[in-house]
């Protein structure tokens, strides 16, 4: 949110901001925007003046988790151990995927939006590890061609996967590992 704006501006938007965190966690990504203008007291044009998108807004919601996964990713690029560091960053970006209901859709609705758009979370989220990606691919511990773009993508597909499960982050987690171990160990 610019800093120059009105005061009452501001409040708007951190009102919006709040009340939507609140329905995309009760609704997942399609939580209606007329609903969150409603609850925050304030019209459509005032919520699309904010946020002229779905995306924006979603991206807002997510925007401070993102930024964190980000900084850690970024912390990571340089561990000592770099299988290490890629599975817990990817177990973190798993938990918070299937913990943070409309996050999965959310990254999933990214794939399909034009690569240059840089303020997607995917696009984030795969621009931040692309370092310990690639070191982890000159080290051998991944698989030549494994992308940062495929990690974000199988996370997407677990968390949509398990969003309806009773313990969605515990199955989550259960099915990365499952992916990381592989379905058929060596013998």
């Amino acid at each position: 949110m610019p800093e120059n704006q009105r005061a009452d501006a501001r409040r708007n938007y951190a009102r919006i901001l709040a009340v939507a965190e609140q329905e995309v966690a009760a609704h997942g990504a399609d939580a209606s925007l007329e609903r969150i203008a409603r609850i925050a007291g304030v019209g459509s044009a005032t919520v699309r003046r904010h946020f002229p998108s779905r995306r924006a807004l979603l991206e807002a919601v997510f925007g401070e988790r993102i930024e964190a996964l980000c900084a850690g990713a970024a912390a990571s690029a340089e561990a000592p151990d770099v299988r290490t560091a890629l599975l817990d960053w990817l177990g973190a970006l798993t938990e918070y995927a299937a913990s943070a209901r409309g996050m999965a859709e959310a990254l999933a609705q990214d794939r399909l939006v034009d690569p240059e758009h840089v303020n997607v979370c995917s696009v984030k989220l795969g621009g931040a590890v692309e370092p310990l990606v690639r070191r982890a691919a000159e080290e051998g511990v991944v698989a030549p061609g494994v992308t940062p773009a495929d990690l974000v993508a199988l996370v997407t597909g677990i968390a949509l996967a398990t969003e309806h499960h009773p313990t969605p982050v515990a199955e989550a987690r259960r099915l990365l590992d499952l992916t990381v171990e592989g379905v058929s160990p060596p013998r």
